[in-house]
C-alpha cells in the first residue's frame, strides 16, 4: 500500500509540474498591462464556467459578471488557450477590421478537429477566398435568384404539407432534417431514402461538441463528434471516389464543380480541403436556420403585433398578384422588408453563434492594455445585442426598431452575421429559406403550440425538449389568424 500511496503522489507531483510549465510556457513575456480578468486553474482556465448552460435571455452569466467586474475587456483562459473577452462595441468592431493585419480568424483546436483543419472558418489569406468563392458559387445571390428560390420555394410547401397532416410536429426537428436533406442533395446527390448510410445521424453531436475542451475520452461531447465526423467522411470520400470514376456523368451537383475545380491548373485545392468543405456545409446549413426559424415562430406567436404587420406584408403580397397561386418571384422576395426586419430582430435576440474568435498576430495596443500576440480574442456579439445604449429596451423582441435601417448586412452594432470581411457567406441563403418557410406558414397555415420551447445557451442555442406544434391549413384567408392559443 505504501509504494501504491508513494507511486500516486509522485504522479500527483509530477502532473502538477508538467502543467505548470505548459501554462508558464503561454504566459507573455512583454512590459505591457493586461486587461484585468483571472486566468483561472493551469490548463482547464474557466473553461467549466464558461461552457454552464444558461436559459437566461441576455449575456451569459459568465460574461455578465466579469464585465460588471472587470468591464467592457477582460482575460480569461478557455481550453488551454488564454483569451480576452471584447463586449464593447468599437473595441470589437476594430478587431473584426484588424483581419490579416493585427489578428486572424481562429478556433478551438476542437473545432477544427470536427469540423476540418481546412475549413473555410479558420482559413487565412488566399485559401479563405478560394473557399468563399467556391461557397458563393453554389449559395450566393444568383443562384438563390436563379436556381434556389423555386426549388426551396417546392421544398417547403411540399413539407408543410405533410406536417399538416400530423397531431403533432417537432419543427426544429423537422425544419432541419428538411433543410439538411435539400442540402446535401445539391452538394452531393445524397438521397437518405436510397442508402443504408444515415449521414444525418453523424452530425447529430455537433452543436455540444465544437466549441469543448478536447478531450478523447469515449462519452464525451467532443469524442461523439469525432466518431460521428470519421463516419461521414467515409460517406462523403466514397461519394467522391465514385464520381471521379464515372467522369462521363453530366454536371447535376456541387461535388461536380469542385471536381471540375481540382482539376485546373494551379489550384489550390486538394482533396482534404474539399472533403472539409463539403463535410462542413451541410451542418453550417441546417443548424442555424432551423433554430433562428422557430425563434421567430415563436417570438411571432408571443407579440400577436408584429404577427399581424409580418402577416399583413405576406397577404398584400398574394393581393398584388394576377395569379394567387403563382410562386414568389425575386423582386417580392426583396420588398418583404418587415420580415427581414423580424429576421434580424430574432437573430439579434438569439445570438445563435456565442463567440467571434480572433487569433492576435501583433501585440494589440488598446484602452490602456496590451493584447499579446499568440493570445486569443473572442467577441462576444451577445453583449453588443443587449447593450442598452446602442437599443432601447435591449431584451424586448421589436422588429420595428430596424426601420430604416441597412437589413443585409453586419455593421458596428450587429454581428449576428459575424462582420468585416468573414461576414457569414451564407447569410442570404439562411434568410431566403426563413423568408419562404415564413410566407407559406402565414398565408396557408395555422399553427398550435403543443408543448416544448425552452431555450437553453450551452453555449451554443439549443432546445431541450424541442418545439412541438400542430399545423392546420388555413380555411378564411386573409380573415383568421395563423397563431391559434
Amino acid at each position: 500500500m505504501g509504494y501504491l500511496w508513494y507511486a500516486f503522489a509522485f504522479t500527483a507531483t509530477l502532473l502538477v509540474c508538467i502543467t505548470h510549465w505548459v501554462y508558464s510556457c503561454r504566459k507573455p513575456k512583454f512590459n505591457g498591462k493586461l486587461p484585468p480578468g483571472s486566468m483561472g486553474l493551469p490548463i482547464l482556465g474557466e473553461t467549466l464556467q464558461f461552457f454552464a448552460p444558461n436559459t437566461a435571455l441576455d449575456v451569459a452569466p459568465f460574461i455578465r459578471e466579469r464585465m460588471n467586474r472587470y468591464g467592457p475587456l477582460f482575460r480569461t483562459s478557455l481550453v488551454g488557450w488564454p483569451l480576452v473577452i471584447s463586449t464593447d462595441p468599437d473595441l470589437s468592431r476594430f478587431i473584426l477590421q484588424q483581419e490579416g493585419k493585427l489578428v486572424h480568424s481562429w478556433y478551438t483546436e476542437s473545432f477544427d478537429n470536427v469540423v476540418g483543419k481546412q475549413n473555410v472558418l479558420s482559413a487565412q489569406g488566399a485559401m479563405h477566398k478560394c473557399l468563399r468563392n467556391l461557397i458563393l458559387n453554389q449559395f450566393g445571390s444568383e443562384s438563390l435568384k436563379t436556381r434556389f428560390l423555386t426549388q426551396v420555394e417546392e421544398l417547403v410547401l411540399k413539407h408543410l404539407q405533410l406536417w399538416s397532416n400530423c397531431t403533432s410536429v417537432e419543427l426544429k426537428e423537422a425544419i432541419a432534417s428538411m433543410i439538411f436533406g435539400f442540402t446535401a442533395k445539391k452538394l452531393f446527390d445524397y438521397d437518405e431514402s436510397r442508402t443504408p448510410e444515415k449521414l444525418r445521424e453523424n452530425y447529430a453531436a455537433f452543436l455540444d461538441g465544437l466549441i469543448s475542451f478536447p478531450l478523447k475520452i469515449p462519452g464525451t461531447s467532443y469524442w461523439k463528434c469525432l466518431q460521428g465526423r470519421k463516419r461521414a467522411m467515409k460517406t462523403i470520400r466514397n461519394m467522391l471516389d465514385e464520381r471521379r470514376a464515372s467522369p462521363e456523368r453530366e454536371h447535376k451537383d456541387y461535388i461536380d464543380f469542385v471536381l471540375e475545380e481540382m482539376q485546373k491548373d494551379q489550384t489550390i485545392l486538394t482533396e482534404e480541403i474539399v472533403l472539409d468543405l463539403l463535410f462542413a456545409l451541410p451542418f453550417a446549413t441546417y443548424e442555424t436556420t432551423s433554430s433562428a426559424l422557430v425563434l421567430a415562430i415563436q417570438y411571432l406567436g408571443s407579440h400577436p403585433s408584429a404577427l399581424a404587420e409580418i402577416t399583413k406584408e405576406h397577404e398584400s403580397i398574394l393581393r398584388s398578384r394576377e395569379r394567387m397561386d403563382s410562386g414568389i418571384t425575386w423582386n417580392e422576395y426583396k420588398s418583404m422588408n418587415f420580415t427581414m426586419m423580424v429576421i434580424n430582430e430574432t437573430v439579434r435576440l438569439g445570438n445563435i453563434v456565442p463567440g467571434i474568435f480572433r487569433k492576435v498576430a501583433k501585440n494589440i495596443e488598446i484602452k490602456g492594455y496590451t493584447i499579446p500576440a499568440g493570445w486569443m480574442v473572442m467577441i462576444s456579439p451577445a453583449a453588443v445585442h443587449f447593450n442598452p445604449t446602442l437599443y432601447k429596451d435591449p431584451l424586448v423582441f421589436n422588429p420595428w426598431r430596424w426601420q430604416g435601417q441597412e437589413l443585409n448586412a453586419g455593421s458596428r452594432n450587429f454581428m449576428g452575421f459575424g462582420g468585416g470581411i468573414r461576414l457569414c457567406v451564407g447569410a442570404e441563403f439562411v434568410k431566403l429559406q426563413m423568408v419562404i418557410f415564413l410566407h407559406h406558414l402565414l398565408t396557408k397555415y395555422r399553427w398550435t403550440v403543443i408543448k416544448g420551447g425552452d431555450t437553453v445557451w450551452k453555449p451554443g442555442l439549443v432546445f431541450p425538449k424541442g418545439f412541438h406544434v400542430q399545423i392546420s391549413e388555413r380555411t378564411k384567408l386573409y380573415e383568421d389568424s395563423p397563431m391559434e392559443t
